[in-house]
């Protein structure tokens, strides 16, 4: 424990799609934890669409500059603790940043119960799972025999969505790229059907998908996909809006939607933005039901697993690049 490996955000991208270049990887001092403090190992890294975003500026957290160690949540182990409600061996769900080791105050550590195999923490009861199942059960507020549709389906929350979304007794359509993912959302996880956006039209596709039109629409992407769900909307639809991954990454913005304040009014549709601390003093009955659901067998986990830390940067233009099915992470030790 010598070193202290980090990958540094060497340049903002600004309009430009992001590249190795941006990052370089950095050496520094392990850190020394000081009163109210931890030192944490960091296990896994979570990449998630957001990260890109938290380089346009500031959202629900600051925005990340030039010469920052990357951002970014992670599982992390307890090595040193001087604070009493924290122990060496505890793991830590923290925003530690990409780097081997973190000293965080312990206000700052969501403190997290060890459940094999440990890549669950990240993926379906980590903010991948809590996000899907706040956004769809109270954003979307799906009823038995509904029509529920998902973009990005294929990803980390949107495989959980859609297979909630089947286990409370919707019809489930999701979008997502390519016809491996659509074949893998209908064979393995038990979507009624999906479209391929890569294909051609959205709007004509997903209309055959929904002939009775959409009553909730959990939207990752943004543009012109948001535009193709809204006009397949029914009066009294719920729009939930998770994340805008069309707009993150490069310099074109992202079409559409059109025509939306007068569609809104006259379909009554509720349009629901939120990021999943909104929900949190509602975590631990979430997580049991979520957990319900996977040792039953009625939920499946995806996930992604990438290794290293010089890994880190790759693996999220992948994921930008849609690269991924289910949670994608790194595993840093």
């Amino acid at each position: 424990m010598t070193a202290n490996r980090q990958i540094v955000l060497a340049e903002l991208p600004g309009g430009a799609r992001l590249a190795p270049e941006h990052f370089r990887l950095n050496e520094a001092a392990v850190p020394t934890p000081g009163e109210g403090e931890a030192l944490l190992k960091i296990l896994y890294v979570s990449l998630d669409a957001a990260n890109r975003a938290w380089m346009q500026g500031a959202t629900y957290r600051s925005a990340i500059n030039a010469g920052d160690v990357m951002a970014g949540g992670a599982l992390a182990e307890v090595v040193e603790s001087r604070d009493p409600s924290l122990k060496p061996g505890d793991l830590v769900f923290a925003d530690t940043g990409w780097q081997e080791w973190a000293v965080l105050p312990a206000k700052k550590l969501q403190k997290i119960p060890r459940i094999e195999p440990l890549t669950n923490l990240l993926s379906v009861y980590g903010v991948a799972g809590q996000t899907a199942y706040f956004g769809l059960l109270e954003c979307g507020r799906p009823k038995a025999g509904e029509t529920v549709v998902v973009s990005a389906a294929a990803g980390s929350v949107g495989s959980i969505v859609g297979q909630i979304a089947k286990i409370k007794g919707c019809k489930v359509i999701g979008i997502a790229g390519g016809q491996a993912k659509c074949d893998l959302l209908v064979n393995e996880l038990g979507f009624d059907a999906a479209v391929d956006y890569k294909a051609g039209n959205v709007f004509k596709a997903l209309r055959a998908a929904a002939p009775d039109g959409v009553d909730v629409y959990f939207d990752n992407v943004g543009g012109d996909i948001f535009e193709a769900a809204l006009f397949n909307m029914n009066t009294f639809g719920r729009i939930a809006c998770c994340g805008a991954v069309s707009g993150y990454d490069g310099s074109a913005p992202p079409a559409g939607p059109r025509g939306v304040p007068g569609l809104i009014v006259t379909k009554r549709l509720n349009v629901q933005g939120f990021i999943v601390s909104d929900f949190y003093d509602r975590l631990q009955p979430a997580l049991a039901e979520l957990k319900g659901w996977v040792d039953s067998g009625k939920l499946k986990v995806r996930e992604d697993v990438l290794e290293g830390l010089e890994s880190l940067p790759g693996a999220l233009i992948g994921l930008l690049a849609g690269e991924n099915i289910g949670k994608r992470m790194v595993k840093v030790a």
